[in-house]
């Protein structure tokens, strides 16, 4: 009987789980838009980039994303170092010139290196740099734009208002190949404790002779 209980008891439990998470991912609006106290459109939130090819924000949105020049050559190295296989997280202001400046330079280099813009995640914050889910405050956003490079579940790097380089392209690829540098110092690290092995049995079999 006691079993039967328990078991009653677990099963309630993972349903009204299973109930609150269902909730949870029902709680996020896309494409939300508010008008401030002055009469101003902003976006709030999860953003589709269809967004931002609808006014008040195209006008901004067209004109840096159609100016801006990409290089070629570290495009390449972008796509050789499979910048496809990162999640990106934009944390970006549409009432922020940063933003304005920034976000769509950002789009036409992922546009450029073949990225499918269905890994990146778009969310849009307040002058507050408050946003409805709370994503600004579990991603530690301080400052606007901030783009996260994410791998395997992990962060690897982000760019915050503006290129340290002054080259988006080129922070990017810092980035991005952190992991393949990581992967070489493993693979050196492991060779070398494989010779140092190899050494001291040889070593040990001169002087057993």
């Amino acid at each position: 009987m006691k079993k039967k209980i328990v078991k009653t008891f677990l099963c309630s439990v993972m349903l009204l789980g299973g109930m609150v998470i269902k909730a949870q991912a029902q709680k996020i609006i896309l494409n939300r838009e508010v008008t401030t106290a002055d009469g101003d459109k902003l976006l709030l939130g999860r953003q589709s980039l269809d967004k931002f090819y609808t006014e008040p924000y195209q006008t901004w949105y067209n004109e840096e994303h159609d100016a801006y020049v990409v290089d070629q050559e570290l495009i390449k190295q972008l796509r050789r170092h499979k910048l496809n296989t990162f999640k990106i997280k934009a944390f970006v202001g549409t009432w922020c010139e940063d933003s304005h400046r920034e976000f769509p330079r950002l789009v036409r280099i992922l546009e450029s290196a073949h990225y499918p813009i269905k890994n990146l995640e778009i969310t849009a914050v307040s002058e507050k740099f408050e946003s409805p889910d709370g994503q600004e405050v579990l991603n530690h956003i301080s400052k606007i734009p901030t783009f996260i490079f994410y791998k395997y579940g992990r962060e690897i790097g982000r760019i915050t208002e503006a290129p340290q380089s002054g080259f988006l392209e080129k922070d990017m690829l810092d980035i991005v190949t952190r992991i393949s540098k990581v992967k070489v110092k493993k693979e050196k690290v492991k060779k070398e404790r494989i010779r140092k092995t190899k050494k001291n049995r040889k070593n040990k079999t001169s002087d057993v002779e």
